[in-house]
């Protein structure tokens, strides 16, 4: 039996946590999903820090600290797993989830002791383990130090994924395909050039999301609970930061104002919505394959994307473009979660924000979804991209685009109304060009030629020659 100050409930005796996680475990039934991992790896690391510094300035007894530390370092390892039970959908700001794991440590640390569990005259979960600190400066702190590795993830594979696309570039640079707008035909390209664009892109996300690791570096620990730090000495306020940022390897900093990064969650909301520029280009990307593989008979067909599995059930033969549908699957689920955070920071009221848990719920989830999707993106769907020479060569040859090579010499107009007789009669418009006199044989070839390696410039025209 454990009482609060609510009163007394029974904890099973092989639970490592106690009531506070029993009553959040009754609470909350929602998704079945407990909280994600890297933000209980992130709390032990804090709480291993908090139980270094105030051993060594003597606000807990030796054995007291050893102990958390010994439990922490244990639990790190993937120790008691299943004792960490609190929903990922929560109430009070995350409070459930620092107490399951200030119960957890407390519990495993008493057995080390010698003592019972539950046993709380040894180490309390509160008075001990979460001495000089809140749930309000642990929570937030523990967030920055989850994401700030896997933003790092991203930000190179991102860049795995730029190369790909730059290898794809080079690798078609000697293909001309029709370039479309509007999803209607337009001028022709070099198929290389569209994967070059596609890799600016990817480089713009790697780097946006290498620097913003940056702003996720400031922490508010030893705050405490609004901010200004109450209950917490300033020696350990100082020393708790430089021994995080050694233990965790990363290199976070105190804040100089704690009350700005305890209630305010833009930060947050800035890196969610740099994933989300980055799921906005994959998806955008992955369309464009999809609709370039379209067919093979009935569609596009330009593109061939690998096939990796069977598309049907019904249907022999047909596969389906599977890998550049789920990058798409995995951005629109980032476009949501980016949704879902910039609601839970703007709902944050006065000196916290209680809707921290969906923050990192969601964040992590998006930069978690990233990292498994991109690779599996750029090698099973970018690395074996191959194009059909000859679909591009004939989309080109019966597109109306020689039009727009007409038009500095014969005036919009009038290559307007070829085009539509070409287009009515089936003949190609250099012959109906060439049987109006309207351009010379010789400029025809040149301009077609021109037109054919996409050059800037007037297509058969030097500057040196009038119009």
């Amino acid at each position: 039996m454990e009482q609060d100050a609510l009163g007394s409930a029974a904890v099973p005796k092989d639970a490592y946590y106690g009531i506070h996680t029993l009553r959040a475990k009754d609470n909350f039934p929602i998704s079945g999903r407990p909280v994600n991992r890297r933000i209980i790896e992130a709390l032990l690391l804090v709480k291993k820090a908090a139980a270094t510094v105030n051993g060594k300035l003597g606000f807990l007894a030796a054995s007291v600290s050893s102990g958390i530390q010994i439990a922490c370092d244990e639990l790190l390892s993937g120790e008691l797993d299943d004792q960490f039970v609190t929903d990922a959908y929560q109430g009070g700001a995350g409070t459930s989830t620092n107490m399951n794991v200030n119960e957890v440590i407390a519990n495993l640390a008493i057995e080390h002791l010698g003592g019972t569990k539950g046993d709380y005259r040894l180490i309390h979960p509160i008075d001990h383990v979460n001495l000089h600190q809140s749930t309000n400066d642990v929570y937030p702190t523990a967030l920055r130090i989850a994401a700030i590795p896997l933003l790092r993830t991203l930000s190179g594979q991102m860049a795995l994924l730029q190369e790909g696309l730059q290898a794809k570039e080079k690798e078609f640079a000697d293909i001309v395909r029709l370039g479309r707008t509007q999803l209607m035909d337009a001028l022709p390209i070099m198929a290389g050039q569209s994967f070059g664009a596609y890799a600016k892109a990817a480089a713009r996300d790697r780097w946006r999301l290498y620097k913003a690791e940056e702003r996720l570096r400031e922490i508010n620990l030893g705050g405490t609970a609004v901010g200004t730090g109450m209950n917490a000495p300033p020696g350990y306020v100082y020393a708790v930061a430089e021994e995080l940022r050694e233990i965790s390897g990363l290199g976070l900093s105190r804040s100089d104002f704690p009350m700005d990064v305890t209630q305010n969650m833009d930060v947050f909301v800035e890196v969610s919505g740099l994933l989300k520029a980055a799921a906005v280009n994959l998806l955008k990307i992955s369309g464009d394959f999809r609709l370039l593989n379209s067919g093979p008979d009935g569609g596009i067909g330009e593109y061939k994307l690998p096939p990796v599995q069977a598309g049907s059930s019904i249907m022999p033969g047909k596969v389906n473009p599977v890998i550049a549908e789920m990058i798409g699957s995995v951005s629109m689920r980032v476009i949501a979660n980016d949704t879902a955070i910039t609601l839970a920071a703007a709902s944050g009221q006065l000196e916290l924000n209680a809707f921290i848990p969906l923050i990192a719920e969601s964040l992590l989830e998006s930069l978690e979804l990233m990292i498994h999707a991109v690779p599996v993106f750029h090698e099973r769907c970018v690395g074996g991209l191959k194009l059909d020479r000859e679909r591009c060569s004939d989309h080109l040859e019966r597109c109306g685009v020689m039009a727009a090579a007409a038009v500095p010499y014969i005036g919009y107009d009038a290559a307007a109304e070829l085009h539509k007789e070409a287009a009515a009669t089936g003949r190609t418009f250099a012959d109906l060009l060439e049987e109006r006199g309207l351009m010379t044989e010789m400029q025809g070839s040149a301009a077609i030629q021109q037109l054919r390696s996409v050059q800037a410039g007037i297509p058969g025209h030097t500057e040196r020659d009038p119009l």
